[in-house]
């Protein structure tokens, strides 16, 4: 199966003061550290590589993570350093640990999806990147994706229109390719990379049907909370 981007960078400020003095991917959801979740999940789906893309607080997480040996994972770390990357500008910096093709995973994100068939998806469709959406109607978020009988027509994460009615659902795959004319260490973000793609033709879409949870907010942090006390 292909490596795990994890995009863990952020600052989090939607949480404070939870994350005032640690990284989002260590705040605790019913008991346990978001991150070991996260990783404990990758493992049960088949993943074998993990690459932390890390900036605030960073090394606070490798210090909690390790080689990721504990979760019968190999996990490598790349740092945005002393400027802050953005969730597109993390990945390029991370190419080198992840090869040609990699699933991307938000840091905050807890995805009921089979990794598998959207890694087959993903070869299936002869495309550079594939994203996950979900039906949403703006339920858990602005509907961002304008998604047509089985094709992804346009993703627009900045001025979403009234007729888009799927989401991105968090679970992205990608060549390294896509990133080949973005800038080396400067920042700039996935959903323009994403958006261009949709433009172009070249991202393709799978529907998935179950909800995503997110504890990007302090309502996302309750109810995936919820989620895992009642799945325990």
């Amino acid at each position: 199966m292909f490596p795990v981007a994890i995009l863990a960078g952020g600052l989090a400020t939607r949480l404070r003061p939870i994350t005032q003095t640690i990284p989002k991917a260590l705040v605790e959801v019913a008991g346990k550290p978001f991150i070991l979740r996260q990783l404990e999940y990758l493992r049960e789906q088949g993943v074998q590589r993990v690459v932390l893309c890390i900036g605030y607080l960073g090394e606070i997480i490798q210090d909690v993570v390790g080689t990721g040996e504990q979760f019968g994972l190999q996990v490598s770390y790349s740092p945005d350093g002393s400027t802050l990357l953005g969730t597109g500008g993390a990945l390029k910096k991370a190419l080198p640990l992840l090869g040609e093709h990699f699933f991307i995973l938000y840091g905050d994100s807890y995805l009921p999806v089979d990794f598998g068939v959207v890694e087959q998806a993903f070869l299936a469709s002869g495309l550079p990147a594939l994203m996950t959406v979900l039906k949403n109607g703006d339920q858990w978020d602005k509907s961002n994706v304008l998604f047509s009988y089985g094709k992804l027509l346009e993703y627009n994460k900045r001025s979403p229109r009234p007729h888009m009615a799927h989401i991105d659902f968090g679970l992205g795959v990608v060549s390294s390719s896509v990133l080949d004319s973005y800038p080396d260490s400067l920042p700039f973000d996935l959903g323009d990379v994403y958006e261009a793609l949709s433009l172009q033709g070249r991202l393709g879409g799978l529907e998935v049907y179950q909800r995503f949870y997110e504890i990007g907010s302090h309502i996302g942090l309750k109810e995936t909370e919820e989620y895992f006390l009642t799945k325990e």
